[in-house]
């Protein structure tokens, strides 16, 4: 089948046409999964108005996924920026996603259990049992959808960078944020994750990971053998690195537990206060 289009929109259409193909020719969950990303994709490439040949506007948006340390994580890059600056957002459960919409819509699919956002990717992190060919059509679509919408990212501003230099941070620290921002963090990035700056007392440097670093199996190995001998080398006053679980997702987890225990026990009042389970008993 040939298109009147131009030559790169040609072939968006052709590679459509390809995996529609290979859809009606099988009928397994992952092609019937492909096929609802098929429509959804078909919208990003047809021209948003009439134009002419010469002048085509294609709405496009091509995600690329990329493999990390964690085989629980999913680094997935949108090609257009998700948060500003150098700034990164976690939410390690559904719990902690109220303020995002992205997150929320990620969240919706059934074996997502934590979200990430970097400057230009999101890292997804699954459940043990679930599949990452059935995910990955499921987030495609979620992310097509929600960058093709008017939602914000976040409902809230963007945190203040943990590495950035402060008024406070004396010559030791400095030189810590510096080695770790320059030397370290680049490789985390890559990696889908983070490294977040938590305090420097009595000669160890306390960090949090973040996104696929956060329960990474290697995760250990990295602060202990890479981060640690990087500072100790360049700064003697470093006797250790150790990493801490943020506040935040402590403050979060323990209001959750509270939550789940009061609505507990208000079922068990209104059983205990329904006449039909008393006249039952």
């Amino acid at each position: 089948m040939k298109y009147k289009c131009s030559n790169g929109v040609e072939k968006v259409f052709l590679s459509l046409e390809r995996l529609m193909r290979n859809v009606t020719c099988t009928s397994d969950v992952t092609s019937m999964s492909s096929l609802r990303v098929f429509g959804r994709l078909f919208r990003f490439v047809m021209p948003t108005r009439p134009v002419g040949l010469s002048n085509i506007s294609v709405r496009s948006l091509f995600i690329q996924t990329q493999e990390t340390p964690n085989p629980n994580s999913l680094k997935l890059l949108p090609g257009r920026m998700v948060l500003e600056g150098n700034s990164t957002v976690d939410f390690p459960s559904i719990h902690t996603a109220s303020t995002s919409p992205l997150a929320r819509s990620l969240f919706r699919i059934d074996g997502v259990e934590g979200v990430f956002f970097g400057p230009d990717f999101v890292t997804v992190t699954k459940i043990e049992n679930a599949e990452w060919p059935l995910l990955k059509p499921e987030l495609f679509a979620c992310l097509s959808d929600f960058f093709s919408s008017s939602l914000p990212v976040l409902n809230f501003e963007q945190p203040v960078d943990s590495l950035a230099p402060s008024e406070d941070d004396d010559e030791v620290v400095a030189v810590i944020k510096e080695l770790i921002e320059t030397r370290i963090r680049p490789t985390v990035l890559e990696d889908g994750g983070d490294v977040c700056w938590r305090g420097f007392e009595g000669g160890t440097v306390f960090l949090s990971m973040r996104g696929s670093c956060s329960d990474c199996p290697s995760a250990s190995l990295t602060l202990q053998a890479g981060i640690r001998n990087m500072l100790q080398f360049y700064v003697p006053e470093v006797l250790d690195v150790k990493q801490v679980q943020d506040e935040v997702d402590d403050v979060t987890y323990r209001v959750f537990e509270d939550f789940e225990r009061k609505k507990q026990e208000a079922e068990i009042e209104e059983k205990n206060q329904d006449p039909l389970v008393k006249s039952n008993e």
